[in-house]
Formats: structure tokens, sequence, C-alpha cells
């Protein structure tokens, strides 16, 4: 993790802090947090995928060709295109 907290500049003190619930990072932090580790800042936050993606989350996630912004780009893009279709779906009657 001291990777992480350099790559993100923050301290390793604070990162711990973070990790045991004794802390909330900002935003910013947060963001920078995830970029370091490749993922997004959703992810972090415990957001999950929607049920059925966390096959294709991982697959883009795993993908060593991907920048980790094209990798987030890819999972928000994904996210919000299944969340219209389950709407839509939804307001038809169907589940």
């Amino acid at each position: 993790m001291r990777q992480v907290a350099a790559m993100a500049g923050i301290s390793n003190p604070y990162l711990s802090q973070i990790e045991r619930g004794l802390r909330a990072p900002s935003e910013e932090v947060l963001r920078a947090i995830a970029e370091s580790l490749n993922v997004s800042a959703d992810l972090l936050r415990g957001d999950e995928p929607p049920d059925g993606s966390a096959d294709v989350v991982e697959a883009i996630q795993s993908d060593p060709d991907l920048t980790g912004s094209q990798r987030r780009s890819l999972i928000e893009a994904y996210a919000a295109l299944r969340q219209v279709t389950v709407k839509r779906r939804r307001s038809r009657g169907h589940r």
C-alpha cells in the first residue's frame, strides 16, 4: 500500500486511517487512490456493478492493453447503458 499512497500523493498513515474506516477521503483523494489502482472511484466507494455485469467489469479491468482512464470510462459507460436498458424494461413491465 505504500506505493498506492505515494502514487496518490497521500501519506501512509492517512491511507491506513482510510482503510480502517477512521477517516473518509475527500473526492480528490478518492479519485487519486482509484487512479493509482486503475479502478473507478465508484468502485472504491463500494458501488457494486449492476447484477450480471461482474464478468464484463472484470474483463475490462484485467485488459492489459487499456489504460486506467480507458478502463474507468468503459466501466462507467457500460453501467450507464445497462441502467438505461433496465429502466426501459421496468417502465414496460418487464424485469
